[in-house]
């Protein structure tokens, strides 16, 4: 199932058409992660890199948070399919996930 079919298939607009338990239950859990300032200034900051990944190191100081507490946030924001991740060496480089962010625009987007 490619993405585009995967997002329209999964989520209406919150704003247009009534959602059914799973899919309230579905966007509840991601919402429920986004609520947390520091996971919103970490896909921030990735966002904004140059290839759009960064490696937890890179992420300790400019968040001014210890490594422990990026490491669980990076977790959690893996664990709601918002991050991908890959091992470079004795690292863990994470990337965003565009098409779960396609769904969260998409169930936010008001009718025309």
């Amino acid at each position: 199932m490619n993405s585009a079919n995967s997002t329209s298939s999964c989520c209406s607009s919150l704003l247009q058409n009534l959602l059914q338990p799973d899919e309230a239950a579905q966007m509840a859990a991601l919402f429920r992660v986004l609520g947390e300032s520091a996971r919103l200034q970490l896909l921030s900051y990735i966002a904004v890199q140059p290839a759009q990944e960064a490696c937890v190191c890179q992420l300790v100081e400019p968040l001014g948070l210890s490594q422990p507490t990026v490491s669980h946030h990076l977790k959690v924001l893996y664990e709601a399919g918002l991050l991908e991740k890959e091992r470079r060496g004795t690292w863990i480089y994470y990337r965003l996930v565009p098409a779960r962010f396609e769904i969260l625009r998409k169930a936010l987007t008001f009718p025309d």
